[in-house]
């Protein structure tokens, strides 16, 4: 049984007239007739008696009128609170990071898609690992930060900045005397912390490997994530090759250009097709953020 049934047979039940119901439900003639031969089958029961003159209902079609009401009354309720529902839930943004670093980018645009769009929940996930594509794939993030060399293969990459490559090192490292760097003057400055793709673009993971090539083990310490390699370097245990970003800098970290390497990509990724109008807006604020930080 379904409402395009119980449709025919009010409407049929009440102008007791196939061609009147049909019109009145634009619909043929035949495809009426269809509908109330179906579901007098389903039923079991006759619910008219049906002459070349005239159409009256049986008993059973008197007593099945206050079901059919209410069935097709239920039914427009259900879809008027299902819309309505629909319509008052918040518009969902979700954002994946793999650095708490990345947050910076995020909040200067959040704050002003606040204002404009009041019904905005933003969903922030911050997974270091390639666990962040997935949740992509499915859906559950709309955008996440990515280097354009490890920016997820399904996905539409958007640039929102070049960063330059430098040595990061503590304000007090003797590194920071330095104006710029060469990978021929890093192999001999101590202690190095590292990291692994997909959060270092593995332009970068081949530069420290460059650098690190036949020192003892001993001088170089792997890292979890960014925020344990930034604490370690701020610290004064060692340096690091990173992509400088303004705002995912670090407090108390001093940031040496290394000019023989080329800058890398930094943006958003997200899935390909059109993408909604919130995302295009938030990605627009992110990057006037960026590129307002970088020219200040």
């Amino acid at each position: 049984m379904n409402t395009t049934q119980l449709e025919c047979f009010m409407a049929v039940a009440n102008f007791l007239n196939f061609s009147r119901a049909a019109e009145s439900l634009r619909l043929t003639q035949p495809a009426v007739s269809h509908q109330i031969s179906t579901l007098e089958n389903e039923m079991g029961v006759r619910l008219f008696h049906r002459t070349s003159k005239s159409v009256r209902l049986t008993q059973e079609g008197y007593l099945f009128m206050q079901y059919a009401g209410e069935m097709l009354k239920l039914s427009s309720t259900a879809r008027s609170r299902l819309l309505e529902s629909r319509q008052s839930q918040p518009m969902r943004l979700g954002v994946g990071c793999r650095s708490t670093l990345e947050l910076g980018l995020v909040q200067p645009a959040l704050e002003q898609l606040r204002q404009e769009q009041p019904t905005l929940l933003p969903i922030l996930r911050i997974i270091p690992f390639d666990s962040l594509e997935n949740l992509l794939e499915d859906g559950e993030i709309q955008m996440m930060f990515a280097f354009e060399e490890s920016a997820p293969k399904k996905a539409h990459y958007r640039e929102l900045i070049r960063c330059p490559v430098v040595c990061a090192c503590a304000e007090g490292h003797p590194l920071a005397a330095y104006e710029a760097l060469t990978a021929q003057q890093l192999k001999s400055a101590g202690r190095m912390a590292t990291f692994h793709p997909p959060v270092y673009p593995p332009s970068l993971f081949h530069i420290q490997s460059q650098i690190v090539a036949g020192q003892m083990p001993g001088q170089m310490f792997f890292c979890d994530n960014l925020e344990v390699l930034y604490t370690l370097v701020a610290a004064g245990f060692g340096f690091a090759i990173v992509a400088d970003c303004p705002q995912m800098r670090w407090p108390g970290i001093h940031y040496i250009p290394l000019p023989e390497f080329a800058p890398v990509s930094f943006g958003t990724a997200y899935l390909r097709g059109e993408a909604p109008e919130i995302l295009r807006r938030f990605l627009d604020l992110v990057e006037q953020a960026i590129q307002s930080n970088v020219e200040t």
